[in-house]
C-alpha cells in the first residue's frame, strides 16, 4: 500500500509514517465531517479503471458510543454541504471494534464519476452517547494492507 499525501482526507500522514487522527467526535445522530476533501477537477484521474478503497484508522480508541459509521462522501462543494451523495459506507461498527490502530476499508461505488460530484471527503455518524475520546485517519488507496497476519508458535518451516 502507498500512501499519498494528495489523498488524505481525515489527520495526516507525514514522512515519519506515523499517523495522527481527526477527532471525529460527533454528537449521537449528527455526523462530523472530513477536515479536508479530494477536487477531482485537479485528480480527474483518480484510480481510473482501479477498485478504490477508503481505508480508516483508528489513531486513538472510542469510547462511550455505540457504534460509529464511516462513509464516503460526494459533494458539489468544498465543505461536503451540497448535492451530497454516499459512494460508500462500513455500515454500524460497534464500539468494541474501535481500538487504537483498528483499519476498516470502505470500497468506493464504481460509478464514482457518474454521480457528477466534483469533491470527495469522509463523514462520521455515532449512534449512542457521544465520545470524547477518539481519532481516525482517512485516506485513498488502491491496494488494502494486510500486513497483520499472527501465526501460532511452536511450528517448524520445513
Amino acid at each position: 500500500m502507498i500512501l499519498d499525501n494528495l489523498l488524505v482526507v481525515s489527520g495526516t500522514v507525514p514522512a515519519t509514517g506515523v499517523a495522527t487522527g481527526q477527532a471525529a467526535l460527533p454528537v449521537s445522530g449528527t455526523p462530523v465531517l472530513s477536515t479536508d476533501t479530494i477536487d477531482l477537477s485537479v485528480a480527474r484521474d483518480i484510480g481510473e479503471g482501479m477498485d478504490l478503497t477508503m481505508n480508516f484508522t483508528c489513531v486513538a480508541a472510542y469510547n462511550t458510543l455505540t457504534s460509529l459509521t464511516f462513509e464516503i462522501i460526494g459533494a458539489t462543494n468544498a465543505a461536503l454541504s451540497s448535492g451530497v451523495t454516499v459512494i460508500g459506507s462500513s455500515g454500524p461498527v460497534p464500539q468494541a471494534s474501535l481500538t487504537a490502530n483498528a483499519q476498516f476499508s470502505v470500497r468506493f461505488n464504481p460509478q464514482l464519476l457518474s454521480t457528477g460530484q466534483r469533491y470527495i471527503g469522509a463523514r462520521y455518524t455515532t449512534v449512542g452517547s457521544t465520545p470524547t475520546t477518539g481519532s481516525v485517519c482517512a485516506y485513498v488507496v488502491m491496494d488494502i494492507q494486510d500486513g497483520r497476519k499472527f501465526y501460532a508458535s511452536g511450528f517448524s518451516v520445513i
